[in-house]
């Protein structure tokens, strides 16, 4: 990464947040899926014998179709994208053990890592006064915690606490040995998952001496709560303890509904707020039902009543999306922290 001497990246990432709005990628899926990779380019030559099918197991491609996901990270540099995200959403034990991948989570976040580390490189090499950064995705598993998915006995968990956090540890470290900037820990829908995720950054960075910017992002429904019910509010307050570098909303519903709780969250956070949603809501076959202005247009709004401070797109969203987002909040002043009281 090429910095300014002496200055962490969570200093300059900090300095930048002050200046302007930053902008993160988008969807890395909605690019994949619209090349249409058969199981055969997902096997690769690496995993022609592999037992599992691999189709629609993203990450695995960071392995088989490397030159595919630099193509794409490159689209959005190209787009103007400050923070790119690596492949690894799914990235975790847990995350793929239905593809029968466990023994490879180490290697494919850390390929995944390098692959956009080249990509923000070359890009901070071409304009140095506009640096990018890399930052690891990690999704919420397909697991939950604070709920049952066994109406037969509502106290058994497929997973437990512990286990949660030993998988997103391994996936930790391999984002760290591949030179991420920052952490993204994204879409939480069950908070506890997201206390299980944070407990295991806080225990990565202790144990080697090191840290690095985490971003906190999480998930809310058309009922304005989290799938474990918690409002915007009460989801802050869970997880306000942990040193962020910002909190924000991502996913699951388009940006008019999320409107109402980023300008809550905005009022009630002393950290800088990022708004990533996808691209309106699902259609129900495959799809979204929103628009590229109209998406672009509500985070300009967003950002002129000084809301945010990280904007970008999450399902379904393209390059294009990207750019119609950075022109909307090109030039708008990015949110100030509030001075508020110390509650108890």
């Amino acid at each position: 990464m090429l910095l300014k001497a002496r200055m962490s990246t969570r200093e300059i990432l900090e300095e930048l947040l002050a200046e302007r709005i930053l902008l993160l990628d988008g969807s890395m899926g909605a690019l994949i899926y619209s090349r249409q990779p058969t199981e055969a380019d997902y096997r690769g030559s690496r995993f022609l014998q592999h037992p599992a099918p691999l189709k629609n197991c993203t990450e695995v491609l960071v392995l088989t179709q490397p030159r595919m996901i630099e193509e794409l990270h490159r689209a959005y540099l190209e787009a103007g994208a400050d923070i790119i995200e690596t492949c690894t959403f799914n990235a975790t034990p847990i995350g793929l053990a239905e593809f029968a991948l466990q023994e490879h989570i180490f290697e494919i976040n850390k390929m995944a890592a390098e692959l956009a580390r080249r990509q923000a490189d070359e890009f901070t090499r071409r304009d140095p006064s506009k640096p990018r950064f890399v930052a690891g995705s990690m999704g919420p598993t397909n697991k939950t915690l604070s709920m049952a998915t066994h109406v037969e006995d509502p106290g058994r968990r497929d997973v437990t606490f512990d286990q949660m956090v030993a998988a997103y540890s391994e996936q930790i470290h391999a984002l760290i040995e591949g030179g991420v900037d920052l952490l993204v820990a994204e879409t939480s829908f069950d908070t506890l998952v997201m206390k299980a995720c944070l407990f295991a950054i806080a225990e990565y960075f202790a144990g080697h001496d090191l840290s690095v910017p985490v971003m906190v992002s999480g998930t809310v429904f058309e009922n304005g709560r989290t799938l474990s019910a918690q409002t915007v509010e009460a989801f802050w307050t869970s997880v306000c303890h942990f040193d962020m570098l910002s909190i924000g909303l991502n996913c699951a519903v388009g940006v008019q509904i999320m409107r109402p709780h980023i300008e809550a969250l905005s009022k009630i956070s002393r950290k800088p707020i990022s708004c990533y949603p996808n691209a309106g809501m699902p259609d129900g076959f495959g799809g979204f039902t929103g628009g590229k202005e109209e998406t672009a247009q509500a985070l300009g709004e967003f950002a002129r009543n000084g809301w945010v401070n990280i904007v970008g797109g999450c399902c379904g969203t393209t390059p294009e999306w990207i750019r119609a987002i950075g022109r909307a909040v090109e030039n708008v002043p990015p949110r100030r922290l509030p001075e508020l009281p110390a509650w108890s």
